[in-house]
């Protein structure tokens, strides 16, 4: 299998990680309707991502920052949430290094 394949199968199983990470915040106090308006805009990337769209690739890291920046603060200022916020921490910065991977292992049309 190509590494690209196998780098689009680690990107969609993170994606799926990052989304239920950010359901995890409901362990600590998070209102669930802030939980799941948060990962709404994780479901518009996932087509793409499943066909393996490098457009959809490219535009998806943008998404991840937001992640990235929530998840970051709430470890540094939230002292109950530390361990919910390390784990969606990695898991969003896994994902975000794993997009990057795939745009970097796969071919790019050119014409």
């Amino acid at each position: 299998m190509s590494t690209a394949r196998n780098t689009q199968r680690l990107a969609i199983w993170l994606w799926t990680a990052v989304t239920l990470s950010l359901l995890a915040w409901i362990l600590v106090g998070y209102p669930w309707p802030v939980c799941v308006i948060a990962v709404l805009p994780l479901l518009a990337p996932l087509n793409g991502l499943i066909k393996g769209r490098r457009y959809t690739y490219a535009w998806a890291t943008l998404f991840a920052i937001p992640y990235l920046a929530f998840a970051l603060t709430e470890l540094l200022v939230n002292p109950s949430a530390r361990w919910v916020a390390s784990i969606s921490l990695f898991l969003v910065f896994g994902w975000f290094c794993t997009m990057v991977f795939f745009l970097r292992a796969s071919p790019a049309h050119r014409e």
